[in-house]
């Protein structure tokens, strides 16, 4: 019987493996999504130049936006230095909507974010711990749910009287249910899965589990629904200041400019318009950024 020798392999033959595909995480393939949304991209790029410039107010305002001048009572826009016009007090339109965007965003956005914390954890721990837990928030959240959130916002304010920090109290305690619910509902549905139950059986805490586990899987519709917030935060501040509940004169901001620009709707109409197409535009752009962000944290679409 005749042996047959195996030939030796050829150098340049050796087997080459296939290079191993490179897995994105979850927040790389948002952050990648995002890129390539230029629609986003540019209203989000939009909103940070509406911030931006109500950060740095001081420096784009051209005038005191406290300065009052009875000669130049509402002056239609491009008269002379004044490029919006003047107020019904001779103020520097231009000026008072800059310093506005400071307590008009201001208003919009610190009340989401604390809401969200609050809401949030309590959403989080109702919704994994459950039973009577469960039903002591819940329960009390579904209490805020029997009054619309405008006139919700318009009572609590109503009742602890005007100003910034009242306002933004009142906006706080709006947003707190809705969040709660968005987010233990997410974590009721997060906590029956297999890898949260293998956690438990290695002897994992509940703190452990919560921060490992559930956070990184209910983070991403609290995000979603506090950003499409930030929008309707902004048109309920501005809703209190026209109705006198919110922000008080002599301070710029765009709702309470809106109430005091009334006078001139017949004289000057186009001046009364410019704080409403501040409120319109930022409203839009936030609105439009979060169906973005959306679509992005989506791995289903």
């Amino acid at each position: 019987m005749t042996d047959i020798a195996a030939t030796p392999l050829d150098s340049k033959a050796v087997d080459q493996s296939a290079p191993a595909l490179k897995v994105r995480s979850y927040w790389q393939t948002v952050g990648y999504r995002l890129r390539y949304d230029y629609m986003t991209l540019f209203f989000g790029s939009v909103v940070i130049l509406i911030i931006l410039s109500a950060i740095f107010a001081p420096l784009l305002a051209p005038m005191d936006p406290y300065q009052s001048s009875l000669i130049n009572r509402l002056k239609p826009v491009g008269y002379k230095d004044f490029i919006l016009g003047t107020d019904e007090l001779g103020r520097d339109i231009l000026s008072r909507l800059l310093y506005g965007g400071r307590i008009s965003l201001a208003m919009g956005i610190l009340p989401v974010l604390i809401a969200t914390l609050i809401g949030g954890s309590l959403g989080v721990i109702a919704g994994f711990v459950g039973g009577k837990t469960n039903m002591a928030i819940m329960r009390t959240v579904d209490v805020f749910y029997a009054f619309p959130s405008i006139l919700l916002a318009v009572a609590i304010s109503g009742a602890l009287g005007g100003g910034i920090v009242n306002g933004m109290i009142s906006l706080t305690l709006v947003f707190i249910p809705p969040l709660c619910r968005i987010s233990e509902t997410a974590t009721s549905q997060v906590r029956s899965l297999d890898f949260v139950e293998a956690a438990r059986a290695t002897g994992a805490g509940t703190l452990s589990i919560i921060r490992v586990h559930i956070l990184g899987n209910v983070l991403g519709p609290i995000l979603i629904y506090s950003s499409s917030l930030v929008s309707v935060s902004i048109l309920l501040a501005s809703g209190l200041s026209f109705l006198g509940l919110g922000v008080t004169p002599p301070e710029p901001d765009w709702g309470l400019m809106l109430n005091t620009l009334r006078v001139a709707i017949y004289i000057n109409p186009m001046i009364c318009a410019i704080p409403g197409v501040a409120i319109l535009i930022t409203s839009i752009c936030f609105n439009l950024v979060s169906d973005g962000l959306r679509s992005a944290m989506d791995v289903r679409m």
